[in-house]
C-alpha cells in the first residue's frame, strides 16, 4: 500500500522451496480425512500423510451491515485484497474514503492513503472510545487521535456503524447510530479477524472460542494433526487465559516450533504477549502485554508508570520524544505490559526489550538495573533511557 515493494517480493519463489526439495501444489483443499489420514484437493487429488500442519490463516470479519454487497467495499487481508484496492483507487478516484474500525490496520491503510493522495478525505469511525483500542490505553491513544488529527483525518469514535448507504451499485456513505452519515465512494473493513478452522472442524478437531485448540506444541487433538498462526487458539502469557494471536511473530515462531517437534525436539510455545508495532505517518506507537485497561478488567490490581524520554542525546540533530507507559501487577510486583508512542522509528527496541522483561516475570528492581548500548546518535542519554526510569518509579512504591 506504501508502494515500498512490489507484489512479487512478498512471496516465496517456488524454485526456492523446490530447491530445498519442496513439493509445491497450487490447489485448495477441500477436505480432511483424520482417520484414513489423507487431504483431498479441488482438482479431485487424494495425498495421504503422516503428520499434517495446518496453517491456514484467518479470515476478515464482514460486519452483518445493510449495503455490505456494494461495490467499492474493501477488507485487507492479501496482497490481492491491496491490488483490488489500489486498482479501484486508479479507476474511480475516490474522494472520500471512510474506514470502519481504529485498529492498527485500518488507521495504518487510512494514513498511507492520506499520503499518496492528500485530497482525499478520510474518515475513521470506531466503536470504542478511543483509537488502537487492543494496543493503547486511552491516556496514550489521546496522543495518537490528536496527531491523526493535525494530518486531516477526521477520527469519529464511541460510535456505531448501522449501514452502507448506495448509490448506482456503489457506496456512496457510511450510516452511523448518531444519525450521521460520513461521504464516502470507497470503504474499508477493518475491524479484526477470524480464525479459519472450517477443515479443522470438518475433520473433527478440537476448537476453542478463538481458533483451533493446541496444546504447547501446537499439537491438535489428533496426534498427527498441527495448527499455527492465525488459525489457533492462543493462551495468554500473563493470564494463562485464551485468546487470539493474530500477529505474524506469533505464527513465525509457532511454524519454527512445529518444525522442531517434527525433527524430534520438543521446544514449548509459552503463550503470547501481542507485541505489534504500527506507523502513522510519521508518528509510532507499539504495545506489548496487557493494557492497564484490559488488566483492570480481568480483575488484575495495576500501577502504571508513564515515562517522557527521547530518542537520541539532547544535542543530537533529529532528536524525537517519546512516551513510555508500564503496567505493573502489584500483587507480584511483576511488569505485565508496556506501550510506547514516539515520532522514531527506534522506540521498536525498548518494546521488545520490554516484551523480554514480560516474558522473564521482571520486577521493577529489574528495570531499574537494566544497562542498554548508548550512543549520542543512537539512544537517548543513559540518565534518561526510559526503561530504567520506570523501574526507578516503580521501586519502592509497589
Amino acid at each position: 500500500m506504501a508502494g515500498l515493494a512490489t507484489s512479487e517480493s512478498l512471496v516465496v519463489p517456488d524454485a526456492m522451496l523446490k530447491d530445498a526439495g519442496v513439493t509445491v501444489i497450487r490447489d485448495r483443499v477441500t477436505g480432511i480425512d483424520s482417520e484414513k489420514k489423507n487431504v483431498t484437493l479441488a482438482g479431485g487429488q487424494v495425498l495421504s500423510f503422516d503428520k499434517l500442519l495446518l496453517a491456514n490463516g484467518a479470515d476478515p470479519v464482514l460486519p452483518p451491515l445493510p449495503g455490505r454487497d456494494l461495490r467499492g467495499i474493501f477488507t485487507l487481508r492479501s496482497t490481492p485484497d491491496a491490488e483490488a484496492m489500489l486498482k479501484f483507487m486508479q479507476e474511480r478516484k475516490p474522494r472520500n474514503l471512510t474506514v470502519i474500525g481504529a485498529g492498527f490496520i485500518g488507521l495504518e491503510v487510512g494514513s498511507l492513503l492520506k499520503q499518496a493522495q492528500p485530497d482525499l478525505q478520510v474518515t475513521v469511525v470506531e466503536f470504542l472510545h478511543h483509537p488502537l483500542p487492543v494496543m493503547l490505553d486511552a491516556d496514550m491513544a489521546a496522543k495518537v487521535a490528536s496527531y491523526l488529527t493535525e494530518q486531516g483525518m477526521d477520527l469519529r469514535t464511541g460510535v456505531r456503524v448501522t449501514g452502507i448507504s448506495g448509490k448506482d451499485g456503489y457506496a456512496s456513505g457510511v450510516e452511523l447510530d448518531s444519525g450521521d452519515v460520513t461521504a464516502a465512494d470507497m470503504v474499508i473493513m477493518s475491524v479484526g479477524a477470524k480464525s479459519n478452522f472450517d477443515l479443522a472442524r470438518q475433520a473433527g478437531l478440537a476448537i476453542g472460542e478463538f481458533g483451533i485448540k493446541v496444546n504447547e506444541y501446537m499439537e491438535t487433538s489428533h496426534p498427527d494433526i498441527f495448527a499455527a498462526g492465525d488459525n489457533v487458539e492462543n493462551k495468554c502469557l500473563v493470564t494463562g487465559q485464551s485468546m487470539p494471536g493474530q500477529l505474524r511473530g506469533t505464527a513465525v515462531c509457532q511454524g519454527r516450533l512445529v518444525a522442531k517437534r517434527l525433527k524430534g525436539a520438543a521446544i514449548p510455545f509459552p503463550g503470547v504477549l501481542n507485541n505489534s508495532c504500527v506507523k502513522l505517518f510519521d508518528l509510532c506507537a507499539a504495545s506489548v502485554g496487557l493494557t492497564e485497561e484490559n488488566a483492570k478488567k480481568q480483575g488484575i490490581k495495576t500501577a502504571c508508570f508513564t515515562v517522557d524520554s527521547r530518542s537520541k542525546h539532547g544535542m543530537i540533530k533529529g532528536m524525537k520524544p517519546w512516551t513510555l507507559k508500564v503496567v505493573f501487577n502489584t500483587e507480584n510486583r511483576k511488569v505485565i505490559g508496556s506501550q510506547i508512542v514516539s515520532m522514531s522509528e527506534a522506540m521498536a527496541k525498548e518494546i521488545d526489550v520490554m516484551n523480554m522483561a514480560i516474558k522473564m516475570g521482571a520486577v521493577p528492581e529489574d528495570l531499574l538495573t537494566i544497562n542498554c548500548a548508548g550512543h549520542p546518535d543512537l539512544s537517548s542519554e543513559p540518565s534518561l533511557e526510559p526503561i530504567s526510569i520506570a523501574g526507578l518509579q516503580a521501586s519502592g512504591k509497589i
